[in-house]
């Protein structure tokens, strides 16, 4: 992919969040978040798989998300740390994938944190195998072929206001788990996990120590929809193409979601990752949620990266870890 986006270092340090924030906004996520809370009923941890994993312990998770709704994840513990309060890394998973298997996430384990693996409603069914369905869907109205339009007319019934407040919970469950010390929770995630990671670090405050947030998708969401020509942002523009009459309902329900109107609540030290010829997640889209945070932050930009990961930037994050949670 050429570039098409800002790719200067001084534009993009300069490029601000395209919407405006709802009058509000905390007040709104508060009372959400508040609402699950009060009916979350207790964590079930069941032990996974011994014969597989042996002396690294996994459990399959199941706690109340958005609505009480039961959420799947893993939580898996490095070998030889019985006894011991650890760090704790929550990870959340990007776009179409689910929680997957725990092999897919020891190096966190290996590396010597506890992680809580959060499964993502409804998805699961592109690349990762998911375990969780979405009961809020309906009846929500029209949507394209995803989950990026699943009640978009308004933000009480939108997806991923239902899946940013399951995030939420996940640092709630991990907070509480046996063996964890929750003064030291930090948030992962790439692409749609990464804005999740975003959304989680920015709802819960000084709870959350660090936050890692890899080319992060679910920022600028009224830049994002008018410049990039690929999937998932356009399955936003291709039903507003369609649903003329719902354009403004649609734009005010994405500022209760942009994760870079939320950053600007970010405690947590933090760092990104960009690259220049993402047109997945378009780099200007990722400096906006970057630019607003205040707290102890760093990104690495990769110019000639798309939509994925240096691998080199993986011990970097290890090294971000280490030095910042311990």
């Amino acid at each position: 992919m050429p570039l098409f986006d800002l790719s200067e270092p001084s534009e993009l340090a300069e490029h601000r969040v395209t919407a405006t924030e709802p009058d509000g906004l905390d007040a709104w996520w508060a009372a959400r978040i508040a609402a699950a809370r009060a009916v979350a009923e207790p964590v079930s941890l069941v032990r996974h798989e011994e014969s597989a994993y042996g002396p690294t312990p996994v459990w399959d998770v199941e706690f109340s998300g958005d609505g009480g709704d039961r959420i799947r994840g893993w939580y898996l513990r490095p070998a030889g740390t019985e006894g011991q309060r650890l760090p704790i890394v929550v990870r959340y998973i990007g776009y179409g994938g689910g929680r997957g298997l725990p092999l897919d996430h020891t190096l966190w384990a290996a590396a010597g944190y506890a992680v809580l693996v959060m499964d993502t409603r409804g998805q699961g069914a592109k690349w990762a195998i998911g375990a969780t369905g979405d009961p809020g869907r309906s009846p929500a109205g029209p949507e394209y072929p995803g989950v990026m339009t699943r009640g978009i007319s308004s933000p009480e019934t939108y997806y991923y206001s239902r899946l940013f407040v399951d995030a939420v919970r996940a640092v709630d469950v991990a907070s509480e788990l046996d063996g964890v010390d929750p003064s030291r929770i930090a948030v992962s995630g790439g692409s749609q996990g990464g804005g999740l990671a975003i959304a989680a670090a920015a709802l819960c405050g000084d709870r959350v120590r660090v936050c890692h947030a890899d080319i992060p998708f679910l920022c600028d969401f009224h830049r994002a929809i008018k410049i990039t020509p690929k999937a998932p942002f356009t399955e936003i523009s291709d039903f507003l193409a369609q649903h003329v009459d719902l354009v403004p309902a649609v734009l005010e329900t994405l500022r209760y979601v942009d994760c870079a109107l939320l950053a600007r609540r970010i405690t947590a030290t933090t760092l990104f990752s960009a690259g220049l010829m993402d047109a997945v997640c378009p780099p200007s889209t990722v400096f906006a949620a970057y630019n607003e945070i205040t707290a102890l932050k760093e990104i690495t930009v990769s110019p000639f990266g798309v939509h994925d990961v240096p691998r080199g930037h993986i011990e970097r994050q290890l090294r971000h870890l280490r030095e910042h949670l311990g």
